[in-house]
């Protein structure tokens, strides 16, 4: 992919706590493609090394999940596995792209989904330890084996309904969860960087911080007050040429 060098337009509304005037600046961002469908993946750990291909093994019947789901939703679906694979997740566990669990932007950590890929009526039942996907119009991203078991692999994306079992607050914690905004990514650490310096003069009660991972270079809002509402009116209020930002859920 050729390497974009002009910045894009940057205008960030006034909002309720305190945030007035507008910016302009130009900026070109990198959206990260699908998953690869022929990526080196680790071989499963098995007694006896299976004789079939993966294609060939039948999808494991997902674990009954009782009562009705906290959260329902539909929409597309990827897959991820390298360069993420052995890297730490967004809950502070390494991620194995061999375990059934998945990335979602919103749901809170160890939450329990069953995930069912709508053109072949396969399930998995896998457990949310990471964020993600930050590609417009998917909702969540499963594990390279959680992909299989879906029957996601081949395919890369495939339409799905979500249904999420919730764990129950921590002591303490919010109950309406803490948020931020993160938008990205970007191909250097130049771009991620002055889109920073550009946020951090307009919201002086927020934490800006830039950060790089495997797609490239993000940058991200903590609000003062990480409530819900506000990470949406900072969103509302931030306009980057084919970058879209995302709120993500940091508990």
């Amino acid at each position: 992919m050729s390497r974009l060098r002009t910045l894009s337009a940057v205008a960030l509304s006034g909002l309720a706590w305190g945030v007035v005037g507008c910016h302009k600046q130009s900026r070109q961002v990198y959206a990260p493609p699908p998953p690869s469908l022929t990526p080196a993946e680790r071989p499963p750990v098995t007694r006896t090394p299976p004789k079939s291909t993966t294609a060939d093994v039948p999808a494991a019947r997902p674990p009954e999940m009782k009562g009705r789901p906290d959260e329902v939703e539909v929409g597309l679906a990827s897959w991820y596995g390298p360069p993420y694979h052995n890297r730490k997740g967004a809950d502070g566990t390494v991620y194995d792209q061999n375990a059934m669990t998945a990335a979602h932007k919103t749901l809170p950590m160890g939450s329990m989904v069953r995930v069912t890929n709508l053109s072949n009526d396969q399930s998995v039942v896998v457990r949310i330890t990471d964020r993600g996907p930050f590609v417009g119009g998917r909702i969540i991203d499963l594990s390279l084996a959680a992909a299989k078991a879906a029957g996601v692999y081949q395919a890369g994306v495939a339409k799905v309904r979500v249904e999420a079992y919730v764990p129950a607050l921590r002591p303490g914690a919010d109950p309406g969860g803490r948020w931020c905004v993160q938008i990205g990514a970007f191909l250097t650490a130049d771009d991620a960087v002055s889109l920073k310096n550009d946020l951090l003069r307009r919201y002086t009660t927020a934490k800006v911080i830039e950060f790089s991972g495997p797609t490239g270079f993000w940058v991200r809002i903590n609000p003062k007050f990480p409530d819900k509402g506000t990470a949406d009116k900072i969103a509302a209020g931030i306009h980057v040429p084919d970058a879209e930002p995302y709120l993500i859920r940091t508990d």
